[in-house]
């Protein structure tokens, strides 16, 4: 919901601010009808897949898991949409099934950080950013609803020019418009802090804990690339974060793990492999004590909250 109107409001306001009509948009959906968004707030679309023909762009609302009532037919739409010139991109979970139509094939997409290991699990042949948009060539991604808002400013500077640009962003008090060259911020783990935050050689060593969440490095290894003794590393993460590497690390992994169980149909064997693991057993019981429950109480818990598109 919050992409949505991220969408539409300042396009709105533009329109408003110029007096007259720049901007239109319509409410599509596959079949036509009423859809439920996330907050359970119910949208009558106006338009079905089959009736997009003549607009310039296309973007997909959805959580990660959504996949259309007859996929082959609707993927094969997306498909022709691409080949006849369409601009197409998918906001926030809404990059899932634009990648599973194959029009994302030979492009980069953001996707949402907490999103990130399900959409690397399910898409290995997609590049995917940590940037919050990503426009290539005629794809148009945004990891989140902020950085929705951030494409929209972009679509306006080039139609209407920087002058309502920033106009409309004051309008919301949006207080800067962020680039395809800003990475998305990233929380440090049960931290008021965000990873960009920490001192430099602690980043440096979390960014390497993230690159080898599939295929675990030694923290000794880590230390010596931080130009750290292990004792030292150790000493700095605690300070930094009240975690040692190994707990930090692990917390990491557990994490990833969840966003698979969350956000994907994989096996608990899959995902424990995924996150580093041999076997599911000893990835379960780190589960359960980071999150005091077990992944798959997890994924039917998450579900219960999940509202059908």
């Amino acid at each position: 919901m919050a992409c949505l109107t991220s969408a539409i409001e300042p396009l709105r306001a533009a329109n408003e601010i110029i007096g007259h009509k720049a901007f239109s948009w319509k409410l599509v959906s596959e079949n036509g009808g009423a859809v439920a968004s996330s907050a359970e707030v119910v949208f009558d679309t106006n338009a079905t897949l089959a009736d997009v023909e003549g607009i310039d762009s296309l973007y997909i609302l959805s959580s990660p898991d959504s996949r259309f009532a007859v996929e082959n037919h609707a993927n094969g739409q997306i498909r022709w949409l691409a080949r006849h010139g369409m601009t197409l991109g998918g906001f926030s979970g809404g990059v899932f099934p634009l990648a599973r139509s194959g029009a994302l094939l030979g492009h980069k997409c953001s996707v949402h950080w907490c999103y990130e290991a399900a959409f690397k699990a399910e898409f290995p042949d997609i590049v995917a950013t940590d940037r919050v948009i990503t426009i290539d060539r005629k794809r148009a991604t945004a990891s989140g609803a902020g950085a929705v808002f951030d494409l929209m400013l972009r679509l306006i500077d080039t139609e209407l020019g920087p002058e309502v640009t920033t106009e409309v962003a004051c309008w919301f008090q949006h207080p800067f418009v962020r680039g395809e060259d800003i990475v998305q911020k990233i929380p440090a783990i049960r931290s008021a802090s965000t990873n960009d935050m920490l001192p430099p050689a602690i980043s440096r060593a979390i960014k390497m804990f993230d690159e080898h969440i599939e295929d675990p490095i030694q923290i000794s290894d880590v230390a010596d690339a931080v130009c750290l003794s292990a004792r030292q590393l150790e000493r700095r993460f605690k300070q930094t974060t009240g975690k040692n590497p190994l707990q930090y690390y692990r917390m990491l992994r557990m994490m990833k793990a969840r966003q698979m169980v969350w956000y994907s149909n994989d096996s608990l064997t899959e995902i424990a492999r995924a996150v580093g693991y041999a076997s599911s057993s000893p990835m379960i019981q780190h589960y359960v004590q980071a999150f005091e429950i077990t992944p798959r109480e997890d994924r039917k818990r998450i579900n219960i909250f999940r509202v059908e598109a």
